[in-house]
């Protein structure tokens, strides 16, 4: 039985992928701040499919504490899922709180380059794989994206490059990279549901399950196949539209 570690794993995209995981037969070291959701996951899956470990990501003390306090069955990776990350406001730069932009840097790129670095010798031992949920904000800029889409952008282009600097060890990387999903993200992210719900209304938004089946499909090809990374969207969003301010 394989084992991956799943950050973010208390709500949206990555509850969904220890849920996925473990259907498929993964043990699942799942990761988050929220010890109650955490809680509910093992009783509904299993302690022997389910290891929880509370910590917020920003905390390098509680992730290495988390990382050395793994039991046996679970210390083995095979998989690291990159999934924890969050938004916050969405004011042009002039006008952004430097709080919320010292935030998303803090958990959308620190804290995963320093998790990764840590687990990249068993995941090289075990010829095992990284999935990082980046997002088509690192490649599709909005007004108010700022530093959102920044990190966004470093997380997928930090994906890439791990691919190219495992090159010959085995690991395969991937970087998905998704459009609107409805999670509680955005929830976060607009402040209020209403405006979240705003957001959705009629769009037919994919889903968490959506981006959890997309990682189990990537994890579970044969070990001679890499997908570099995966851009989805739901048919309802495009990219495509420039602006032009006028007088």
């Amino acid at each position: 039985m394989k084992t991956a570690f799943v950050t973010g794993a208390t709500a949206g995209i990555g509850e969904a992928t220890v849920r996925a995981l473990v259907a498929s037969g993964w043990r699942c070291v799942a990761t988050g701040r929220r010890k109650e959701r955490l809680d509910a996951l093992v009783a509904e899956l299993g302690a022997d499919k389910v290891h929880p470990c509370v910590f917020d990501v920003r905390d390098e003390a509680a992730m290495d504490a988390a990382i050395a306090d793994l039991p046996g069955d679970f210390a083995g990776i095979d998989l690291l899922v990159n999934n924890a990350g969050l938004a916050q406001g969405l004011s042009p730069a002039q006008e952004a709180n430097l709080d919320d932009w010292q935030t998303m840097i803090d958990t959308n790129v620190t804290a995963m380059v320093k998790l990764t670095r840590k687990l990249l010798p068993v995941l090289i031992a075990r010829k095992g794989a990284i999935i990082a949920i980046g997002s088509v904000a690192g490649s599709y800029i909005y007004p108010g994206g700022n530093v959102y889409a920044g990190s966004k952008a470093f997380a997928n282009h930090f994906t890439l490059a791990l691919r190219a600097d495992l090159h010959g060890t085995g690991v395969r990387v991937t970087s998905i990279e998704p459009g609107m999903v409805e999670t509680e993200f955005t929830l976060v992210r607009t402040g209020s549901q209403e405006a979240s719900d705003k957001l959705y209304r009629g769009a037919d938004p994919m889903t968490g399950e959506d981006i959890a089946n997309t990682i189990l499909w990537v994890a579970e090809l044969p070990p001679h196949l890499n997908i570099n990374r995966i851009e989805l969207m739901p048919v309802s969003q495009n990219f495509a539209g420039f602006r032009v301010a006028r007088d």
